[in-house]
């Protein structure tokens, strides 16, 4: 099994700034992309940043030149620096990673237990 553990979350004032860690552990060969989802009330759950094992990345036009992802291989490890934090990235903030769990084998879909970020004064 693979688990993803979250660290980071918390209050912030707008335009404040807040980063978000994600581990990855367990039976993992080789992990495809790691990336960002948030949730927020009565709200579908959506894609705010993801980052390719080629460092590719793809962000979400609503946090485009605030937020950046990035990622520690060694640790199996995904961040991402939020600044200018606003109001309505409000939001449960969940971990993804798509695990190989042996070389060439499925691709597994994993999430993390999700960090709440709130972006008020």
């Amino acid at each position: 099994q693979v688990q993803l553990a979250e660290s980071g979350g918390g209050l912030v004032q707008p335009g404040g700034s807040l980063r978000l860690s994600c581990a990855a552990s367990g039976s993992i060969s080789s992990i495809e992309l790691m990336g960002w989802y948030r949730q927020a009330p009565r709200n579908e759950r959506e894609m705010v940043a993801t980052i390719r094992s080629s460092d590719g990345t793809n962000y979400a036009d609503s946090v485009k030149g605030r937020f950046t992802i990035s990622r520690d291989n060694t640790k199996n490890t995904v961040f991402l620096q939020m600044n200018d934090l606003k109001p309505e990235d409000t939001a449960v903030y969940y971990c993804k990673a798509l695990v190989r769990r042996s070389t060439a084998g499925v691709v597994f879909h994993y999430w993390g237990q999700g960090s709440q970020v709130t972006g008020s004064s």
